[in-house]
Order: C-alpha cells, then sequence, then structure tokens
C-alpha cells in the first residue's frame, strides 16, 4: 500500500507506511516496540521544534518584545529542555527538581521562571544561588522569606477567570490556592518595595488545556488595567486535541487572543507547556490479553496504565487507540491496564481492529503530563522515552530497572 497522512491527534509527520504500520519521526513504532520494549514514550521531535517555531513567529509577527517559556511541568526530562534551549525559548520550573532538571539541560539560568506556591526556603536558597532569571511570588509568606534578598521577582494574579476545562486544572478563579486576589495584589505589591525586592511585572494562568479564546483575551484585558509594568506574563494553557473530533485554535488564533490589547513598552510573556510537546508524544504498548464478556464488554489489556499515563484516572481524560499495523475501524472495545485498580481504564471507548496478545497498540497525545506523572504503582518500572527524527531513534529517559526500585531503600 502507498504511505497515507493519518489524524491531527497523532505527531506531525506521521503517516502510515508502506507496511500499513504507523511511523512517528519516521519510525516504525512496531519495530521501536521490538527494539526499546513497551510500553514507552516516543516522541516526534520536529514536531516540537516546530511548535516552539511557530510560537516565536506568532509573537515576532505582532509584537516587538516577548518572550515565549516552556512551561516544563508538561514533560520535564534534560533532553527537552536541551531542545528547547536550542530553539530559543525561556522555560519555567515548578520546584527545586525541575530547576536541576533546567540547567542540566543547558539552560541559561537567567532564562529560568521559578513558580510554586509553596516554595520552601530551600527552593527559594537553590533558586537564588542558581541565579534564575526571576521568581514569580505566590504569597505574603513567600515575600517574607526572600526579604532583604537580592531577587527579581513576578506578583502572581488571580485574575477571577474561570475557563471551561477540569476543575483540578483551572488555576484563575478567586477559589484557588494559587497567586494574588485581586484585591490583595496592591497589598503585594508594596509588599515587595517593602521586602526590598525588585518587582518586574505581573503573572496570570488561567487554566490548562483551555480552548476558550475569549478567556485568553479576558486575562489579557485584567492585567493591562492593573498599571504599567515592564513584564507581563501571561501564562499558558491552550489545549490541544486527544481525541479526532477535538478542534482547538491554532498557535496563531492563540497569540493574536492574547495580544489583542495594546501592549506599548511592554515585554509580553507567554508559558505554553502541553501544546509544545502534548501532540508531539504517543506511548506504544503490547497487548497482553483480551477479554470478551458477550453483551457486556471486551476489555484489551496492556502493558501498563495508570502508572504511565494517569489522566484518564485523575481527569476523566479521553483518548483514541489503535492497532500500531492495523489501523481504522473495527470493534469498540476498553483498553484497561494492568495495575490492581478496576478503575486503571486508559481508553473507555476504542474502536480496534480484531485486537489480539502480542499486538502493539498507540495511543496519541500522551506527549505532556504522560512521563511528568508516572509513577511505580504496583512496583511497575517506568517507561523510556524516546525521541525519534528522520528515521533515528535513540533513547534519552532509559527504562527504569528492578534494581532501581530498591536503590533508595536503606
Amino acid at each position: 500500500m502507498a504511505a497515507v497522512a493519518v489524524s491531527h491527534v497523532y505527531p506531525l509527520g506521521s503517516r502510515l507506511n508502506e507496511q500499513g504500520r504507523l511511523e512517528v519521526g519516521g519510525c516504525d513504532v512496531v519495530e521501536l516496540a521490538r527494539e526499546f520494549g513497551t510500553p514507552a514514550y516516543v516522541y516526534a521531535e520536529d514536531d516540537m521544534r516546530a511548535r516552539s517555531r511557530a510560537y516565536l513567529e506568532a509573537f515576532r509577527a505582532r509584537i516587538e518584545r516577548f518572550e515565549v517559556i516552556y512551561a516544563s511541568k508538561a514533560f520535564p526530562c534534560t533532553a527537552v529542555y536541551r531542545l528547547f534551549a536550542e530553539e530559543g525559548l525561556s522555560t519555567d520550573v515548578a520546584s527545586a527538581g525541575e530547576l536541576h532538571l533546567a540547567l542540566a539541560g543547558g539552560f541559561e539560568p537567567e532564562l529560568i521562571y521559578m513558580h510554586g506556591n509553596n516554595k520552601t526556603p530551600a527552593d527559594l536558597d537553590d533558586a537564588l544561588e542558581a541565579g534564575v532569571g526571576h521568581i514569580v511570588v505566590d504569597s505574603f509568606d513567600e515575600i517574607d522569606r526572600l526579604r532583604g534578598r537580592e531577587a527579581r521577582v513576578l506578583v502572581r494574579v488571580t485574575p477571577g477567570i474561570k475557563p471551561s476545562t477540569h476543575s483540578y486544572i483551572q488555576t484563575g478563579q478567586e477559589d484557588s490556592k494559587f497567586g494574588f486576589g485581586l484585591d490583595d495584589v496592591p497589598r503585594a505589591v508594596a509588599a515587595c518595595a517593602e521586602a526590598g525586592l525588585q518587582l518586574d511585572g505581573l503573572h496570570a494562568h488561567i487554566g490548562s488545556q483551555v480552548f476558550e479564546l475569549e478567556a485568553f483575551e479576558r486575562l489579557a484585558e485584567v492585567l493591562v488595567d492593573m498599571g504599567d509594568w515592564p513584564l507581563l506574563n501571561l501564562g499558558g494553557g491552550l489545549g490541544i486535541a486527544y481525541t479526532r473530533d477535538q478542534r482547538p485554535p491554532a498557535i496563531e488564533e492563540y497569540v493574536d487572543a492574547l495580544l489583542r490589547h495594546a501592549f506599548e513598552g511592554v515585554t509580553v510573556l507567554c508559558e505554553p507547556g502541553r501544546s509544545l510537546v502534548g501532540s508531539a508524544g504517543v506511548t506504544i504498548y503490547t497487548v497482553g490479553t483480551v477479554k470478551r464478556i458477550p453483551g457486556v464488554r471486551t476489555y484489551v489489556a496492556v502493558d501498563g496504565g495508570m502508572s504511565d499515563n494517569l489522566r484518564p484516572m485523575l481527569y476523566g481524560a479521553r483518548y483514541e487507540a489503535e492497532i500500531a499495523d492495523r489501523f481504522g475501524g473495527g470493534d469498540q472495545v476498553t483498553i484497561a491496564g494492568m495495575h490492581c485498580e478496576s478503575g486503571d481504564i486508559l481508553v473507555r471507548d476504542a474502536l480496534l481492529d480484531d485486537p489480539r496478545p502480542g499486538d502493539v497498540l498507540v495511543t496519541p497525545a500522551t506527549g505532556a503530563y504522560g512521563h511528568a506523572m508516572a509513577n511505580n504503582y504496583n512496583a511497575l518500572l517506568r517507561p523510556p522515552v524516546i525521541f525519534c527524527k528522520d528515521g533515528d531513534a535513540r533513547v534519552v529517559v532509559r527504562r527504569e530497572t528492578y534494581d532501581d526500585l530498591t536503590r533508595r531503600d536503606v
């Protein structure tokens, strides 16, 4: 058969090759499963680079002073930090551990923004000793911890905007653990000055997996109306397509919405995470068993589950799946993980073409918050991360070993 393109939920450039197998980054995923084992996270490197360039070009065409900051909680590993540093992005981190990874990945400290609603004194010490560009302060207690120290900061604002997304990833509403409410912002600004901190601007973030452009416009309006500042950080939150019926705004449309208000003399910052890496990654599994319950359901069990993709259990997130060498159509099945939980369901209603033990199964759009949230429940080993480009595959995070499970035991 001739090679054909696949759905937009797969990484850019993905296709079915002449053997009818899925290729990601030019690599046959059936062959990847044979070489590296399953489960495994597979990324198209060129997809991430293309999306970072799309952000830079969209801002460059519309405004003179801007900064695109990779929100690294979506996918933190040294290889991806290195990739985005090469592309000219900055990054933000939400812990001292992510700071360590960003520095190891080659980010210059001044291009790093330190986040977190409960930064410990040790976290702040690490950030200041590293020389991070800015600390985004989240509370009056944090301002007190920084008192008298040489620190450039942004004040995180809770703008009172509640977008249409899962409640667990809404962050801009008034009832939020993050940031200062609108009434408290003047006090926070005064407290920064009194503590001797260099306050360069404001930050706000309304939530994640957001499709509503109007919510981003309202966010920009709120920050613009809060006075003249050298820096305004509009956060991130642009959603991606997890299923083929979803059509998120294009990066250019999102940037248009952010910049609809005038930003004269201001450097505008933006923090994409999921929209840089989410669509670039897929997870590959091996089918272990197929259980048919007549008149009820067919369960297809794979060699992973909630240890490598927690989002379906945590948020009720919907995914699609395909057999890597038999795409399209088939019967409705439920894809189950191998954990000792009835709720360990990766895809509730997938259409698979005659699934059998030994098949390689692919779930797309797992590039964000898969590796980041991976865990060792039931003592499963965390999967490797594989970057693919022009038909070449390289492991950038190795698979755990059983020795890793006992390495920290004393």
